[in-house]
């Protein structure tokens, strides 16, 4: 494999465990069996989720076997990771319905041709009580209490229930089902992932390389993506507030979402930003990447589409062509869009901003307002219209 090809199934790894180990697995020159684990735990993807499915694309696109696990089984358990407190399984009902919509979204991304589809409960469900209690017997408790998580909310007295302990086993276990050459998984499951490389050598299996991906931050710059703090992109959102949300992101952010979810190749992306250093505007870079996500999930047509739209709106709209760049403080890593439109100057106070907003005369992106609780996260800049006169590009800081 030449060294740009290694350096792009590289690319964006916080960690590659062993090393040396994946040089001389990819140096036998036979497909490699390449493994990511997705708890369906929520119906919908964003693009936080697909820093991994890209990453198994590049692997399928240098002709290695892709293996897209949906943790039906564990999903039930619950994944504890990050969790200050126990977490609550889905039911097989829940965990079903989710499968399927992760089925119908990934193959945006990956070849369903030479993708293969694995469930955990194919082996897990056939395991009797008596297996169980022998791979639970392969680890110790104090080695568990090793994982970050676990030993912080036993030293602060916050119940662990057992049930958890199965969960690091259980997703070891997966490799060893599964013959697994590679593991990818965010940066937060390494302990799991470490743990299949320990079982299969005790199954007496060559153990996978493990790669750590980071955790994509969401659009304030600062919190991975989450449907639940509202910083996210899903990939079934419309070409239109997808393509916003891109473009809302910070300048700096732009490049860590080129390397992570842009299939632009290193050095186009290296090439870019030295285009923006010296002098091109950072806007057009990102106006590019809104593009090419947006075409990648709704279609070629739809990316130009949405550009088209967001341009009518921001510049043939009638909009100046010097926009004020202002800074906005957020202490708190967010601000009411109330408190943004006074500190920015863009109305005269917040009662004003509040007024405005009912009336529909406010604009973030593009998109219209109504929300008076609407908060906007640090790290982001926004273009934010008041009526059709005040306009500024907003960075909450």
């Amino acid at each position: 494999m030449s060294e740009d090809a290694y350096a792009e199934l590289r690319r964006g790894a916080v960690e590659v465990l062993l090393e040396k180990d994946l040089g001389a697995k990819l140096a036998r020159g036979r497909p490699l069996r390449v493994k990511a684990g997705f708890d369906p735990t929520a119906p919908d993807l964003h693009l936080g989720h697909t820093v991994l499915i890209n990453k198994l694309r590049q692997f399928q696109e240098f002709g290695h076997q892709v293996m897209f696990l949906i943790g039906d089984f564990t999903g039930m358990i619950g994944d504890p990771t990050g969790k200050n407190v126990t977490r609550k399984p889905l039911t097989r009902e829940e965990v079903a319905a989710n499968a399927q919509t992760y089925q119908e979204q990934i193959f945006r991304i990956l070849d369903a041709q030479r993708t293969e589809i694995v469930f955990n409960s194919t082996w897990m469900d056939r395991m009797s009580a008596a297996d169980l209690i022998g791979l639970a017997a392969r680890q110790t408790v104090a080695r568990m209490l090793e994982r970050d998580d676990f030993h912080k909310r036993y030293a602060g007295g916050q119940p662990i229930a057992i049930h958890e302990f199965l969960y690091p086993l259980v997703q070891g276990y997966d490799s060893v089902a599964m013959k697994a050459d590679v593991e990818l998984g965010g940066t937060d499951q390494k302990f799991n992932l470490l743990m299949g490389r320990q079982l299969q050598e005790e199954f007496g299996q060559e153990p996978q390389v493990v790669i750590t991906m980071p955790l994509l931050e969401g659009l304030d710059g600062v919190q991975k993506m989450s449907k639940s703090l509202g910083n996210y992109i899903g990939i079934t959102d419309p070409p239109g507030e997808m393509f916003g949300k891109v473009m809302s992101i910070s300048d700096t952010l732009m490049w860590r979402y080129y390397e992570l979810l842009s299939f632009r190749s290193l050095g186009d992306i290296d090439a870019l930003k030295r285009a923006v250093g010296e002098g091109a505007n950072p806007r057009d870079a990102k106006v590019d990447l809104a593009v090419e996500l947006v075409a990648r999930f709704h279609g070629a047509a739809a990316g130009g589409q949405a550009r088209e739209e967001f341009f009518r709106r921001f510049r043939d709209g009638g909009l100046p062509d010097e926009v004020p760049e202002v800074r906005v403080p957020a202490p708190a890593g967010r601000l009411a869009i109330a408190s943004v439109l006074k500190e920015s100057g863009l109305t005269a106070s917040a009662t004003q901003a509040v007024q405005l907003i009912g009336q529909g005369a406010v604009r973030v992106d593009g998109q219209r307002v109504s929300d008076r609780k609407l908060s906007l996260g640090a790290g982001g800049t926004y273009l934010i219209q008041v009526g059709k006169r005040r306009v500024a590009r907003v960075t909450i800081a």
